[in-house]
């Protein structure tokens, strides 16, 4: 296998060829680093390269390697997207109202380097990751690496599209909406959002946003998780076996939509039906449910206008804010700490007692209503307009952060424009470990008829 072939290869198989001494991470971190340079250009992607500090961690994670003090991610290169601190760095978040470097990393670094993995550059994002395409002004246009005239989602899309392009094996990823399985779904990856709280760094917007990553494959993404999260290697276990167990799934086409939701392309509603024969096949019970969304749909719009305000009243010159961005933290204004705290407490008993009241283990959803969006699809849209057609747009993910609850992203085959299509899988609240063997049993079932 060519080093270009290792470097898109994902970081399970990274983390097997160093182990192995096949290769490494100071050979894998400067492959990496040239298909970065070879790649960004067509797509931009990149915020920063690290280059110096990536080589030195490379020497270093190889020194580990050779006295035996290395894990599983130790010399694995990682792309961090640019909401995270990196000492010396500025945390743009996609804006230019963010101009000092951090003081020091934040936790999810800080975990990062303590599992040995090689921070190599730090990816796009929409301004103060509120919107679900890569456009910002700061950076200009992030471009799907499958077809240059779509978006490869957002907020986490210069992770995705880095990743998608093979250039790198894993990327960093938030989501506070939908912003790790949007990307995913956009890109043909893996996008896999943990039960709430179980990684470091997540807690923002109002409780909404957690971080994970996005990876080619199911056990990339297990690795990660288990390398920086509470799971204590239970979710690599899991992504091996890929066996959880007989289930009863729900098929649900409901949209948690403000407004009307856009139709559901045809194509994913078959990628939906091809999931659920798949499902039934590995020995699972799907049935047809409607979820009751109820109030909730508006309960997380409260978190979620909170939460931009919130990232807002912390750059360090709101002035230099894009005009759309000013708009929408000021559709915030009237959400103060008693409706965010109401809004909580509904999110907190819906992520309860959803599954029960289904009668179902796990969810299967869409995840967007149709593939990639043509990048500039909203160009121009004032501030309500664009909320309410990304709600119509983007209707199945931001519940499950109101829940607090495990969903992933997963590949579903190819449109006939060749753009990737995608289901959502959602567990009950700390059911994350089921969901990833569901995930891999469901990643293996499909390579069987692909192949």
């Amino acid at each position: 296998m060519s080093l270009d072939h290792v470097v898109a290869a994902g970081a399970a198989h990274q983390s097997d060829l160093l182990a192995s001494r096949e290769i490494s991470s100071r050979e894998l971190t400067e492959a990496t680093l040239a298909a970065i340079a070879r790649e960004n250009p067509r797509i931009n992607a990149v915020v920063e390269v690290l280059e110096a500090e990536a080589l030195a961690s490379a020497d270093e994670a190889d020194r580990r390697r050779a006295d035996g003090s290395a894990g599983p991610l130790t010399g694995v290169p990682i792309a961090l997207k640019n909401d995270l601190d990196v000492a010396g760095h500025i945390t743009t978040l996609g804006s230019r109202s963010v101009t000092h470097a951090a003081p020091a990393d934040g936790d999810l670094v800080a975990a990062l380097r303590r599992a040995g993995a090689v921070p190599v550059a730090t990816t796009t994002l929409p301004e103060l990751a509120i919107v679900g395409f890569t456009e910002p002004a700061l950076t200009g246009v992030t471009r799907n690496p499958i077809d240059r005239g779509r978006t490869s989602g957002g907020s986490s899309g210069g992770s995705a599209a880095l990743v998608a392009a093979g250039a790198v094996g894993i990327a960093t990823a938030s989501d506070g909406a939908g912003s790790i399985r949007i990307p995913a779904a956009s890109c043909g990856l893996v996008g896999f959002k943990p039960t709430n709280g179980t990684v470091p760094g997540s807690g923002g917007w109002c409780g909404l946003s957690t971080q994970g990553c996005v990876t080619p494959t199911v056990a990339d993404t297990a690795l990660y998780l288990d390398a920086v999260g509470t799971f204590d290697g239970s979710l690599t276990e899991a992504a091996i076996t890929g066996a959880p167990g007989a289930l009863r799934i729900g098929l649900t086409r409901s949209a948690a939509a403000a407004t009307s939701a856009e139709d559901l392309d045809p194509e994913v509603d078959a990628a939906l039906e091809r999931t659920a024969a798949l499902l039934r096949a590995a020995g699972h019970t799907v049935v047809e449910v409607d979820v009751p969304y109820g109030l909730d749909a508006k309960a997380s719009t409260v978190r979620y206008l909170g939460g931009i305000r919130a990232a807002a009243a912390g750059v360090d010159d709101a002035s230099l804010l894009e005009k759309r961005t000013r708009a929408i933290v000021r559709l915030g204004a009237p959400f103060g700490r008693r409706s965010i705290a109401w809004a909580q407490r509904a999110g907190e008993k819906f992520g309860s007692a959803v599954h029960d009241k289904l009668g179902v283990d796990v969810i299967l959803s869409p995840v967007m209503s149709s593939t990639a969006l043509p990048v500039g699809r909203w160009e121009g849209k004032g501030a309500l307009g664009l909320v309410l057609a990304m709600n119509a747009f983007y209707p199945y993910t931001v519940q499950w952060n109101h829940a607090g609850v495990p969903a992933v992203s997963l590949p579903a085959g190819l449109a006939q424009d060749r753009l990737p299509l995608a289901v959502q899988l959602v567990a009950r609240r700390g059911d994350d470990v089921r969901l990833m063997g569901l995930a891999a049993q469901l990643e293996a079932a499909r390579g069987t008829v692909d192949s």
